[in-house]
Formats: C-alpha cells, structure tokens, sequence
C-alpha cells in the first residue's frame, strides 16, 4: 500500500487540463480494511484496523481510527493506547489477494500497461486508451466508478505527466478522490510540498537537509544539483535534484506477463435461451481475439465460466488444434464447451470466456492445415476501423438485434464513431 507522505495545506485543485498527463497512480483506501468491511459491514463508521495480535503492527487502519493518530505500522499496543474502543482484525491475505484480483482485472480493461507496485496499487499509461475510454480524468472517474460499483472499495487516483508526480498525487487524493496535476503545474505543485513528498528523502536525509534549512521541495530545488551532490553523493544528489524539477522519465512497465485475457459479463436479466448466451461468447470471443493482437500473443486454450441462479460457478476448458487470435477459433471451442453445460429453467447470472496458455505470436507457431486467413484477414480489417472510429464501431451482423443483457456499470460501453450504433460486418 502506499505510503506517500502528503501535506494537509496542499491544494486540491491544480487546473483542468489534462492532455499530457497520461499516467495515473491507482491506490486502494485502507485496502485490507476496506476489504474486511465488505464481509462485515456493520463495522463501518468505527475504528477498525488490520493487524497482528498484542505484540504485532498495523497493517491497515480505516480514517476513523486515523482520527485517534493511529496509522499503518504502528505498533499495536501503541495503537490501543491511543484508541482503547479500537477493534484489531486478523488478517486475511487470500482474501486481500481475490479482490486485488478483480481490481486490476478491470485497470487491465483500459490499458495493458499496467504495473503493480503492491496488492493495492498500480500504475498505468492510458496514453493509448484515450481515442476509446476518453480523457486521463474520464478514465479515472470511469475506473473509480467500476471498481466501487463492483467491488465495493474506495480507490484514489493521481493523474500527472510522470509516474513520481502521479503517486504523489493519489496520496493528496485520498481518501475517495482524484487529483490531476497538469503538465504546467508539476512544479509549482511539487515545490509546495514537503521535501519528504520525494521519493528517497528518508530520516538521515531529512535530517541533513534540515540542517541547510531545506524543509520544502522548493527549497531542496534552489539548492541546485551541484549542492546537492556534495551533500549527498553523486547518484543521490542527481536523482532529488531531478524529481524536485519533475523529471522522471521511467515508463509504467507490466510487471508480468499475463497470464489470460477474457471478460465475463454480470446479467441484469437471467438468460436461459442457449442462442442469446451463444451471442454473449461470440462478442466476448472478438473482444478476447482482439486484445491478444493487441498484445501479440496467441491463446492455445480457451476457458469458459457459468454462474448459476443460485450462484453457483464451474469453468469449462479446451485446448485448440493449434494457437490462435482468431475470434472464429475462440468461439467455436467456447461454443462447443458450452453445449457440454446443462442451461437450468431459471438461467444463467454470468457469462465469461477467456484465453489462456498463451504463446507470442512469431515464435515459430505453425498455423493449423486447414486454418483459412481470411478470417485473420477480415479481423485485421475489423481492428484497423475500430482504432479509428472507435471500439465496436464495426460487429457481427449476428450480434446488432439482440436485446442488451448486461448491467453496463459492469463493463465500459463500446459505440461506434461519435456514439453512433455500431454497423454490421458485412
């Protein structure tokens, strides 16, 4: 989780311009105990914390407990001294690790590069989702939005032209909110701050700049590099030197490579007609197919899942004759994985399909015999118009007349140019 130092007298707006602040900095509120009032929501509005037991830390402490001083690393009993009515959970780290999960499961929607830092916060570049998901700042609102509304957590966000910037932003942001620093405001920004608002002043550097009366980052800033490479060291000296100027120039880089792509849809409505649900997996199978061509990657297994009325869940899987990006091959496997499931009277609640096994494309993969790239063909085509116009500026003929079965706060809404309805592939 993060532990960006913030000033309570930062100011909370910057300006609206966001055109050059592609990176956003994602951290969770309180994560473990905002995760722990999901099963226990009668804790909510009470000071509560996540730790070990008498002679243990905190790990998490929710803002009412904040009030009382108590804070992450702390020692327990100091934290019951400070707040006797405290209330210590244990933690629950498989817990912590499903809905971290599902939480950059949809960062991952808007962008690929995604990089997590901890289970509770990662940074990304939405430089190139902006033509489908909208500005920096709407795709924040968007995320926040989603990640409250299906999973039930507060997140932050920092929006800068530079991940240092970014992080630094979020931690000013919480709890519950979004701040942007724009381009032009970087370093009037960071000048503001405290000089332990950088990333490396720790205790014994704080304490060294004390003495040369540097107590914001302004102040850290006139000093100027060469000062501050006699103070601290050649490579020290140079790195303050260049965050308090706002320079930090590493990109957000995936930490991992994935491990599957798919969607799974929430339905609003429950479905028990085989064909609607065939139309669901065929729309999934082209957005699956899309985004390993994205990525350059190619899936040797498909994977469905199935969520029933009473909330029961299975997963169904296949492994193709041969890797593929193909929307057609994905679907076929998920069609026949389907046909395989017993649909009940009071129908499904949830459908997904992913990608799994995946190879990167090139990599001596041979096409399977009887494989027609014309279909590879028309895909490309399909890609090319909706980087253009937009994402499902163009979908199977087969897909326009079906009645809307999913709860759109689930997933982002995909229009054709200008919001119009998406035509058909011919």
């Amino acid at each position: 989780m993060s532990r960006a130092p913030r000033s309570s007298s930062a100011r909370r707006n910057w300006g609206n311009d966001d055109s050059a602040t592609p990176i956003l900095h994602v951290d969770m509120d309180a994560f473990f105990v905002s995760v722990e009032l999901l099963d226990r929501p009668e804790l909510a509005g009470k000071p509560v914390a996540v730790g070990g037991a008498e002679r243990g830390v905190v790990a998490a402490a929710s803002y009412e407990a904040r009030s009382y001083g108590v804070n992450s690393a702390m020692p327990v009993g100091q934290a019951k001294r400070l707040c006797p009515q405290l209330l210590m959970l244990p933690p629950n780290g498989a817990r912590y690790r499903e809905v971290s999960h599902r939480i950059m499961g949809i960062l991952d929607e808007y962008t690929p590069l995604r990089e997590q830092v901890s289970v509770d916060e990662a940074f990304l570049d939405v430089s190139g989702a902006q033509r489908i998901f909208g500005s920096p700042v709407q795709i924040a609102q968007s995320m926040r939005a989603r990640i409250r509304e299906n999973v039930g957590v507060p997140a932050s966000v920092g929006i800068a032209a530079s991940k240092h910037v970014a992080k630094i932003a979020s931690a000013h942001a919480k709890p519950d909110g979004l701040l942007l620093i724009p381009e032009e405001a970087t370093l009037p920004f960071l000048h503001s701050l405290p000089v332990g608002a950088l990333w490396g002043v720790g205790e014994r550097t704080r304490e060294r700049l004390d003495k040369q009366g540097v107590e914001s980052v302004g102040d850290l800033a006139d000093l100027g590099e060469s000062t501050l490479v006699r103070m601290l060291g050649e490579a020290h000296g140079r790195q303050l030197y260049a965050l308090a100027m706002g320079i930090d120039p590493r990109p957000v880089t995936p930490s991992h490579e994935e491990k599957s792509i798919g969607k799974e849809i929430t339905l609003f409505e429950r479905v028990n007609d085989r064909g609607r649900i065939e139309a669901i997996l065929l729309d999934q199978a082209h957005a699956t197919a899309r985004r390993l061509r994205e990525r350059g990657l190619l899936a040797r297994t498909v994977a469905i899942k199935v969520r029933f009325g009473d909330f029961t869940t299975i997963t169904r899987s296949a492994t193709l004759g041969s890797p593929s990006n193909v929307a057609q091959d994905i679907y076929r496997a998920a069609k026949r994985l389907l046909g395989a499931v017993h649909i009940p009277a009071d129908g499904l609640r949830l459908v997904g399909l992913r990608a799994e096994n995946m190879v990167r494309a090139g990599d001596g993969i041979q096409m399977a015999w009887d494989a027609d790239p014309r279909r590879l063909l028309a895909e490309g085509v399909m890609d090319r118009v909706d980087e253009k116009f937009g994402r499902g500026a163009v979908s199977p003929a087969s897909l326009l007349e079906r009645k809307p079965l999913t709860d759109e706060a689930d997933e982002p809404r995909e229009t054709g140019a200008r919001g119009r309805p998406s035509a058909p592939l011919a």
